[in-house]
């Protein structure tokens, strides 16, 4: 039998407070074990929103949300996803609060129910599988914006999640940040969500690429994808390729 997707979100609808259309419109979305996903779309679509409905911090107002194949009915139904499901916000200054790197990072486990020490020894080894041990003392706010996000990545692995959703990870990144960020990720054995503009970071890291706009999440297939490098809408839409010369090429 197939196991149940980690996530499940099934015919869900929510619309903010006072707004006349919904910004989700019943979405149909499954994440699997070890699964790695990408969301692409416009500003303003709905992609954070989906987030934060799937962690409970937003209540849909229609549709279905499990977890491992147990419907999430109340806000405290949520605490056993929030375990083990990793949210990274788009601005690491959202989950950073801690003094120092370390004591970030160990936040988490501690928590969860670990002890000081355990916690401690989680963080350590989180920081060094990531090759960032040497941030370990570092006053977290006096911390480059590519090294925040890496710590703030390092907070939610120390917790030993079975999935992460990741809003936006390459904004505001160096390219040796966001090839070391592509590493790590693509060097991790769970499931994953990850938002994002940056059409060729996702063609990197995403097995699949979902589109979303209009509320509504469809699947962009792989037949659509290109092997050069360019920013368009999404692939799978018709348009045109500058030569450089003034011509245009469809593709």
């Amino acid at each position: 039998m197939t196991p149940s997707p980690l996530i499940k979100l099934q015919d869900v609808s929510y619309t903010y407070p006072g707004a006349t259309e919904p910004v989700l419109d019943r979405v149909v979305l499954a994440l699997r074990k070890g699964q790695h996903l990408g969301l692409i779309g416009p500003n303003g679509c709905g992609k954070t929103t989906l987030f934060h409905v799937v962690m409970g911090l937003l209540k849909p107002n229609t549709g279905m949300l499990s977890f491992k194949g147990t419907e999430l009915r109340k806000a405290q139904d949520f605490k056993k996803l929030r375990q083990e499901i990793g949210l990274l916000f788009q601005d690491a200054d959202d989950q950073l609060f801690s003094p120092t790197v370390l004591e970030d990072v160990a936040f988490g486990p501690l928590n969860l129910g670990a002890s000081p020490a355990e916690a401690r020894k989680m963080a350590i080894q989180t920081l060094s599988d990531l090759g960032l041990a040497e941030l370990e003392k570092r006053v977290t706010h006096q911390l480059s914006g590519g090294e925040k996000k890496l710590v703030s990545l390092a907070t939610i692995l120390a917790m030993q999640p079975k999935a992460l959703l990741l809003d936006e990870p390459t904004n505001n990144l160096d390219p040796a940040t966001r090839a070391r960020l592509i590493k790590i990720l693509t060097g991790l054995d769970l499931a994953y969500v990850i938002i994002s503009h940056d059409w060729d970071f996702l063609a990197e890291t995403s097995q699949d690429i979902l589109v979303m706009d209009q509320g509504r999440v469809t699947e962009c297939h792989k037949s659509c994808l290109h092997d050069h490098r360019h920013a368009h809408p999404y692939g799978r839409h018709p348009h045109q390729h500058s030569d450089g010369k003034g011509k245009d090429h469809p593709a």
